[in-house]
């Protein structure tokens, strides 16, 4: 599994910069989870990883700072019987990640006005929410 991780056409994290750890897993597995190290922690600094270029790194370190520890990413991976699928489903999690991290900005939305015929159906819903509460009071008696 020491493949390079393609996130995008241009952007490719070799395997050399992601590091993963393995632990017990507290998933399926029956006994075999007591023995087994089947849950994968993927690892990876892109904070100070060189494959990055310099503007996507500040786009996607501002926009994941909620998931970076010291501009480190970490992704668990324990909900496969074994390891070989929990690493593909953590290394496909990070790339998810990674993508919507490196992602362009939306277009920024211009501000729009309601149309005539939207503020007439709004302000004949008002009257007749009015009149309905309006016939809900008791008469006033004369």
């Amino acid at each position: 599994m020491a493949d390079d991780l393609v996130v995008t056409q241009r952007l490719v994290i070799p395997a050399v910069e992601l590091t993963e750890r393995f632990s017990r897993s507290s998933g399926p597995g029956g006994q075999g989870v007591n023995t087994t190290d089947s849950r994968v922690e993927l690892v990876f600094d892109l904070a100070r990883s060189p494959s990055v270029p310099e503007h996507l790194r500040e786009r996607m370190l501002a926009r994941l700072n909620h998931r970076l520890v010291d501009g480190v990413i970490t992704i668990a991976a324990s909900e496969f019987r074994s390891q070989f699928r929990n690493r593909e489903a953590a290394r496909e999690r990070l790339a998810a990640l990674l993508r919507s991290g490196a992602a362009p900005p939306p277009a920024p939305r211009r501000a729009t006005k309601p149309s005539r015929g939207a503020k007439e159906r709004r302000l004949a819903e008002k009257t007749h929410r009015a009149s309905i509460k309006r016939d809900r009071r008791r008469p006033i008696d004369e």
